[in-house]
């Protein structure tokens, strides 16, 4: 955990305290394919995102299965702009009918 997870501000509720979790490398992996589609750019972009190198992420990339295609996906920056942005990313699979 980071040292900022023990940063608390006062509320009319009581003291509030947010809780602060690195993303996976799972995690790190789809949201970095959710963004492109080139491996070279998800590499780089998973990368960053965790703070491990490029050709240890690259090398987890290889290991998963690419995206399905037909997947509606929608990318969202949240947060002020004097902050860190936080990445949230979306997949919604498509209805299928049952014949």
């Amino acid at each position: 955990m980071s040292k900022s997870n023990n940063q608390a501000w006062n509320t009319k509720y009581g003291p509030r305290r947010v809780r602060h979790e690195a993303p996976t490398l799972a995690e790190a992996i789809t949201a970095a394919q959710g963004m492109s589609d080139d491996l070279n750019e998800q590499a780089e972009i998973a990368a960053a995102l965790i703070g491990l190198p490029a050709d240890q992420v690259r090398a987890e990339l290889l290991k998963t299965a690419s995206p399905r295609k037909n997947v509606v996906t929608s990318v969202a920056f949240v947060g002020p702009a004097s902050a860190p942005r936080t990445i949230v990313v979306e997949r919604k699979q498509p209805h299928r009918r049952r014949a």
